[in-house]
């Protein structure tokens, strides 16, 4: 068990510049980028020249190697600002940490510069129409010609598509095993037969694209086989999503904390009956219970990051800990805030309705809450021979066995 969580010097240091793109490049249009369904690549720019892309890349390829806990703080502060713009941000770390976990030396020192630097964009395709949560149902193959791979087959809801110069598929290369089926591979932007196809028309986080990716013979390389060699793909997905979900909910604990900022500077200046409305006791619950499930997330968030920095064994658990409990809460309080700001919050005209539209993803992509809640179950399952010493305190009644009468013919 970890005895207290450290913020390195760097942390807080990526985490100020966060907060100073947010404010001059991320905040302003968010309501612009949102209605317009387009990219904001002022502020990706932004990102690109503070450094922000080195937050998740090792030092000895060009990053900072800050690790999880610093990835989520400059994180929440993007998101904060523009949750949409969080994921955009976000989402080049998950399409990296394939490399970054299971990559050789080669394919690291190939890539990860590039990615460090905001010159390579990355885009992470594990989803299909028929593989979402069960990503063992992967139906997208590779087959091996020589030395080349052959990937055939559809993606969907590629988060950054289009966008990204860098793909990391995941595809079936054994269908004839369970456990060695998958394998992940690198498909850059321009490859023969690679196109971006539907691009979707999303309820929420508009400003960062969302396709279907198509695959139609397309011809990679042996070399863009992350880790050299096939069937690791499910291992790399799982260890890839371990180091996301606090990003994930880091995005939850900045949509959460930006929505319950704007419900405060309207509940002191709406007023009603001759008062502001943050003077009444039903309004001031909301603000307080908002308040303190967003601080109470914020840290779980920070404890599953630094978990993850630490490398602690049993840090699954608590990644989905965070992930679901800060989603929900992110969800529950831009519920809340719409709520304060009552008729004007259902209106597009006020920032509010995007934090709650925009909410409402966070507990749905890379593995929903229903799934999460699995996961942490089956971890306290697993846990449960370690409080065997409790059990002389239950006292378990033996149960009879009866035994039917035997009945005369």
């Amino acid at each position: 068990m970890l005895q207290n969580i450290v913020f390195s010097e760097k942390a807080l240091e990526l985490q100020a510049t966060a907060r100073e793109i947010a404010d001059k490049y991320v905040r302003p249009l968010a309501a612009k980028f949102d209605k317009d369904q387009e990219y904001n690549r002022e502020a990706a720019e932004a990102v690109a020249k503070a450094g922000l892309f080195k937050t998740f890349v090792p030092e000895e390829y060009g990053g900072y190697g800050a690790g999880t806990l610093a990835l989520s703080l400059v994180t929440e502060e993007l998101a904060k600002a523009d949750s949409g713009f969080g994921v955009a941000f976000a989402v080049n770390a998950l399409g990296t940490t394939p490399i970054v976990v299971g990559g050789t030396e080669e394919q690291k020192k190939k890539w990860l510069p590039a990615i460090a630097n905001g010159e390579k964009f990355v885009a992470f395709c594990l989803s299909e129409k028929n593989a979402g949560s069960d990503a063992s149902g992967l139906a997208v193959t590779a087959d091996k010609e020589g030395d080349t791979y052959r990937i055939c087959g559809e993606k969907k809801w590629t988060t950054n598509g289009g966008v990204a110069d860098i793909y990391s598929v995941f595809c079936v290369t054994d269908p004839t095993s369970k456990s060695r089926r998958i394998s992940a591979i690198l498909v850059e932007k321009g490859t023969d037969g690679f196109t971006i196809g539907k691009v979707e028309d999303k309820m929420g986080i508009r400003c960062v694209p969302v396709v279907e990716t198509h695959f139609d013979n397309v011809i990679v390389p042996q070399e863009n086989l992350i880790g050299g060699r096939e069937g690791m793909g499910f291992k790399h997905a799982m260890m890839t999503l371990d180091k996301a979900r606090p990003c994930v909910a880091a995005q939850a604990v900045g949509a959460a904390q930006g929505a319950l900022d704007l419900a405060l500077v309207y509940a002191n200046r709406r007023r009603q009956f001759g008062a502001p409305i943050s003077s009444f006791q039903m309004v001031q619950k909301m603000l307080a219970d908002s308040a303190t499930k967003t601080e109470a997330a914020r840290w779980l968030v920070y404890a599953a990051a630094a978990y993850s920095d630490a490398g602690v064994p049993s840090v699954t658990k608590l990644a989905a800990m965070s992930k679901c409990y800060a989603t929900d809460v992110a969800m529950e309080v831009a519920t809340d805030a719409v709520q304060i700001f009552g008729g004007y919050g259902f209106m597009e005209d006020y920032p509010i309705a995007k934090f709650f539209r925009d909410a409402k993803i966070l507990q749905i992509y890379e593995g929903t809450n229903q799934v999460q809640r699995l996961v942490i179950a089956r971890n306290l399952i697993k846990e449960a021979d370690k409080l065997a010493h409790l059990a002389e305190y239950i006292p378990f009644e033996e149960q009879k066995t009866y035994k039917p009468e035997s009945v005369e013919a």
